[in-house]
């Protein structure tokens, strides 16, 4: 508990961990390399509350400045890691100064995709949402009555989506697959949220891609779309996932896929290195997944804290995530993937509804809509591993905490 801890990032993940680590009154070195000029924050605000203005960035930092003086953490702002000496057990950093580690915590995070320059991605007017200057560039494009194209159908996307429309913006949303929301949901659940977005005036087009952006002067004025229509538009926001920054491990020669490779404990192929967030690919029952959520980068990032202070417990993921869209809140509870048969049910109050998914009869997933009551339900029944009685579950007459007994 003596040697230096570089982390590599400056995010949820990076403060979950140093901030864990001071709880459990381990006092190694610590220095963090945060690539922003701002102390870490929260970022699930970005794309709503602060996007709107009803937050700003004080409110949304981890912890003011003296937090990190009176526990000891040295933090570097707008500095990178562009190289790492595994023998060595050094990082270069982006201002050409080295710093040794005794452990290194790669926090990295992922990046947005972006378009080509080919298909008219470098245009003035066309946006991804990361970052706090990300937000502050879109804030001001949001105006009443402007044209905005949203691409992508996932969570991002129609987060944008509902944002744009709530401050009056006609909002087209495109998605290349059959439906919203394919990757990470399903067909019911992708129907009820196609539902509210069309109930409230945006022209979803699904099965329909982007063949170019067009502009004049620089600034993005139209887009051709694969269906052969040619929509005009005042600004676009790209919301095609995201890229997890690996490139720093794969340089170093450390097992990446995806996403940087690591065990139960977080570690990478090399014993010394860490690695945990949107930037890692860790074990999920029979599977190797990268989780993007601010609860997977806090629940990891405390794990390895625990790890680097002497416990020997694994990470098991419980994985949960939310989605504010509108006056809807989505709650998720589960991971979905691979599911076999989904049964829908009305909840008690106007507009609740939740999706329960099954994979070979066993409760995999919940998504809840406007329904607290089924989320926290079905948390609680996969966290004990219980698969409730299908019938039960089916008739809208069954009190919910039925099941748990």
């Amino acid at each position: 508990m003596t040697g230096r801890l570089v982390v590599a990032g400056g995010g949820q993940a990076a403060f979950a961990l140093v901030a864990k680590l001071r709880a459990l009154k381990d006092e190694r070195p610590v220095t963090i390399i945060a690539s922003e000029a701002s102390l870490p924050y929260q970022r699930p605000p970005l794309s709503k509350k602060y996007l709107l203005r009803e937050m700003d960035l004080d409110r949304l930092l981890y912890r003011p400045e003296p937090w990190y003086a009176d526990n000891k953490v040295e933090i570097r702002l707008s500095t990178t890691v562009t190289g790492l000496d595994r023998a060595a057990k050094t990082v270069t950093l982006s201002d050409g100064s080295t710093l040794a580690y005794d452990t290194l915590a790669l926090a990295t995070g992922s990046t947005p995709r972006r378009l080509p320059a080919a298909v008219g991605g470098d245009l003035n007017g066309v946006f991804v949402v990361r970052d706090f200057t990300d937000a502050d560039r879109l804030a001001g494009e949001l105006q009443p009555g402007r044209r905005a194209l949203i691409i992508g159908g996932g969570y991002i996307g129609l987060e944008a989506a509902a944002v744009a429309r709530t401050c009056g913006l006609e909002v087209t949303v495109i998605e290349m697959a059959d439906r919203i929301l394919q990757r990470v949901a399903s067909a019911a659940t992708s129907h009820l949220v196609r539902g509210i977005h069309v109930a409230r005036g945006v022209d979803i087009r699904e099965g329909t891609g982007l063949v170019r952006l067009v502009g004049t002067d620089g600034r993005v004025t139209a887009a051709e779309l694969s269906d052969g229509s040619t929509l005009p538009v005042d600004l676009v926001i790209v919301g095609i996932g995201v890229s997890a920054n690996d490139q720093l491990a794969h340089d170093a020669g450390l097992e990446v896929a995806n996403g940087i490779v690591v065990d139960s404990f977080g570690r990478t192929s090399d014993p010394a290195i860490f690695a945990m967030g949107d930037c890692a690919i860790l074990p999920f029952q029979d599977l190797r997944i990268r989780l993007e959520s601010v609860q997977n980068a806090v629940d990891q990032a405390e794990a390895v804290a625990a790890v680097l202070s002497g416990g020997s417990a694994p990470y098991e993921p419980k994985p949960w995530f939310w989605s504010d869209q509108y006056d809807v809140k989505l709650q998720i509870a589960g991971f979905g993937l691979g599911h076999d048969e989904t049964v829908v049910r009305a909840g008690q109050r106007e507009g609740s509804v939740s999706v329960w998914y099954f994979r070979q009869g066993k409760l995999i997933a919940v998504d809840a809509i406007n329904d607290a009551k089924a989320y926290v339900t079905g948390k609680k029944l996969l966290e004990t591993g219980a698969t409730p009685d299908r019938k039960a579950l089916e008739d809208p007459a069954t009190d919910l905490k039925s099941l748990l007994a």
